[in-house]
């Protein structure tokens, strides 16, 4: 943990304080304590990446990137398996709502986007880290990724661009992977997109269903 937080200071920071307060949080169900858990550590980190994302410069950029270099690859894998994680807890929690008032079904409801939403855009960002990482500390004579323009020293909006474009189209857009190590990683985040796609469509119908049924 010492040295995650020294590598991964905001990860670290969100995941601790989700942690607490999915402990304190006052509810009887192991289910709803992990969730909000989650929904408090997700959405801290969302905010503090966006707030690096504002700041930082493509300096900014390398230099976090050749700090995260040493356990990158363990923090991605945890972060997916965590969200996917997320999606089942949803899935269970959606199952067990049918004897709720209508008032609870829809804060439950309202719940269950937000938690979709965040687990969604934590994806996104963490693949996004993870593109800057493997460009930035790439050797070879040609960049890793190779951006319209002959953008070479991209910021974390450029590599934001890039995540959810594959997040939401499931493609590369107008960005070149040049890379074996990238494309591996472009394919991680295709399947992973089209498992968080298809599970929103079907949170969405079933959510319909119980609005209108």
């Amino acid at each position: 943990m010492p040295f995650l937080a020294r590598t991964h200071p905001r990860l670290s920071a969100a995941a601790v304080l989700g942690l607490a307060i999915g402990i304190l949080a006052p509810f009887d169900a192991l289910l709803t304590q992990v969730l909000i858990g989650w929904n408090a550590g997700v959405w801290t980190y969302l905010v503090l990446m966006l707030r690096l994302t504002i700041r930082a410069k493509a300096e900014d950029v390398k230099r976090i990137a050749e700090v995260e270099d040493e356990n990158a690859g363990l923090v991605l894998f945890m972060v997916c398996i965590a969200a996917i994680a997320s999606l089942v807890a949803i899935a269970v929690g959606l199952a067990g709502n049918k004897d709720l008032g209508t008032a609870e079904r829809l804060l439950h409801y309202g719940f269950t986007g937000v938690t979709v939403m965040g687990s969604w855009l934590l994806i996104g960002v963490i693949f996004s880290v993870h593109y800057a990482r493997l460009y930035y500390t790439w050797e070879g004579k040609e960049p890793a990724l190779r951006f319209a323009e002959g953008l070479l020293t991209p910021n974390y909006w450029d590599f934001l661009y890039f995540s959810f474009t594959i997040g939401v189209a499931v493609q590369t857009s107008d960005v070149g992977v040049a890379t074996r190590a990238m494309r591996k990683v472009v394919l991680g985040q295709s399947l992973i997109g089209f498992l968080f796609n298809t599970a929103i469509l079907g949170f969405s119908i079933n959510i319909a269903a119980g609005l209108f049924g």
